[in-house]
């Protein structure tokens, strides 16, 4: 964000007082609690043909919660298997269950990832105050020069936006069938590639990742990694390279998420002012990497 434009910034909210700072402070988690979005497995390490139960998550802290999705908005449900095979799961989805939103089996040893996508019909409009809070948190970079360009920065802002999760599974021990599909790209518009799998044994001291926006390295891009045992904050925060590259400490246990955000300007005839996309890939690790999930 450029200076003149941090400085409307500032005035604008000068400008509303201390009552709306107060709101603002007390709300402004919504746009990017509500949106952060993960697939969380049962478990991430299961035995060959066992069947793991899931649920959509969203929001962090006292925010999160199942994420209330409808079915109509899954475009895409699947297993990518470790020779690359694509297996649709969306007949084992079963959202807003009592226990569960779904579960899958996998059968092919190594790694699996699960991968989701929903269309981008769903729309947030907010107050300019939030809709400018929300973007400088998350790095939205273009949304606010565009609006800083445009002197809009006291308007308020809309955008549709949807959502991108992977999981990393392993089926079987580690090192038992191939390891190298996790660091391909699957095709979803915002995506966190790992160059090596958190499961690679011997252990790494670093996790590195790759952000592809519509199929390129996205340089500048904000990404989190989250404890999800103790979520409120991010652990690690990075920004993405001019290779769109970033690395952070690798886990050693318990369940993590890493997530990003991006955005670009609408056409003048569009409902909203933005297209946003949320992405994650969730991993975890087990206290034994044979136990099976069920």
């Amino acid at each position: 964000m450029t200076r003149d434009g941090r400085s409307q910034f500032s005035r604008i909210l000068r400008s509303r007082g201390w009552l709306a700072l107060s709101v603002l402070f007390a709300c402004s988690a919504f746009p990017a609690g509500a949106h952060d979005f993960w697939i969380a497995p049962s478990s991430y390490w299961i035995s060959p043909a066992g069947v793991v139960g899931m649920t959509l998550q969203v929001g962090h802290g006292p925010s999160r919660q199942r994420s209330p999705i409808p079915l109509r908005r899954i475009v895409r449900f699947e297993a990518v298997g470790p020779d690359g095979a694509r297996t649709d799961l969306k007949a084992g989805l079963n959202l807003g269950g009592s226990a569960e939103d779904g579960s899958f089996a996998l059968q092919k040893p190594g790694l699996n990832v699960i991968v989701l996508q929903t269309d981008s019909l769903a729309q947030t409009h907010l107050p300019s105050i939030r809709f400018n809070d929300y973007l400088e948190a998350e790095g939205l970079t273009p949304a606010l020069d565009l609006r800083t360009r445009l002197g809009r920065m006291d308007r308020d802002g809309s955008e549709n936006y949807s959502r991108c999760a992977k999981s990393i599974m392993q089926v079987g021990p580690v090192g038992t069938g191939p390891q190298g599909q996790i660091t391909r790209p699957l095709g979803l518009p915002l995506e966190i590639v790992p160059d090596r799998s958190p499961y690679a044994l011997p252990r790494s001291a670093e996790f590195p990742v790759r952000v592809l926006y519509l199929g390129r390295p996205l340089a500048g891009a904000l990404v989190k990694l989250t404890h999800l045992e103790d979520d409120a904050a991010p652990l690690e925060s990075r920004l993405t390279d001019q290779a769109g590259r970033a690395t952070f400490t690798l886990p050693i246990d318990g369940s993590w998420l890493l997530n990003v955000i991006w955005t670009r300007s609408q056409p003048s005839w569009a409902e909203t002012d933005f297209e946003t996309t949320f992405s994650s890939l969730s991993f975890g690790f087990l206290r034994s990497a044979s136990t099976p999930s069920r």
